[in-house]
């Protein structure tokens, strides 16, 4: 009980992704008025609004992929009226985060046949490919950071995550 307690607790302090097209951070969080037309556009429900407890970001869109991702429809970039979302970003210039296996809980990487990430992945054979046909590899130059691999993964918690890029002070994104 509380492991789920505390791996919750974890979840939720990752900063979660942007949807796709979303310029960079400052000058996201001086875009976006809140107008949620990206929310209601989303024919997933895969946007939600920020609540209270996200101070000065309350009511800006988000994504938590383990949830719900992202699958790229790019419906809501070209709603976002002040351009806080860029509504000519093509589906595989997107770079809402990064995607990073944790090879000691990958069950691939430890004899259980796993193929998830790699055959869910919206950009096949590009941002995730298999090494040995058994290991699974992200190319972050590729990765568009949509979150369905980490969806997908069967490991609890999930062994690949995707990081945000727009967390402070991840430069490697």
């Amino acid at each position: 009980m509380i492991f789920e307690f505390l791996r919750k607790i974890s979840q939720q302090s990752r900063f979660p992704l942007r949807p796709p097209g979303a310029v960079d951070r400052e000058e996201f969080d001086k875009k976006c008025i809140r107008c949620r037309k990206c929310i209601e556009v989303c024919p997933h429900d895969s946007i939600k609004a920020a609540h209270i407890e996200w101070g000065l970001e309350e009511g800006t869109p988000f994504i938590r992929p383990r949830e719900t991702p992202c699958y790229l429809c790019m419906k809501c970039p070209p709603v976002c009226p002040t351009g806080a979302l860029d509504g000519n970003i093509r589906k595989n210039d997107v770079r809402m985060g990064k995607a990073v296996i944790d090879t000691a809980t990958c069950l691939a990487y430890n004899g259980i046949l796993c193929r998830a990430c790699y055959e869910r992945c919206p950009i096949y054979r590009e941002a995730i490919t298999l090494d040995q046909e058994v290991y699974p590899v992200v190319h972050a130059e590729k990765c568009v950071g949509c979150g369905i691999c980490e969806n997908v993964c069967p490991a609890d918690p999930p062994a690949i995550i995707v990081h945000s890029a727009h967390e402070r002070n991840r430069k490697d994104l």
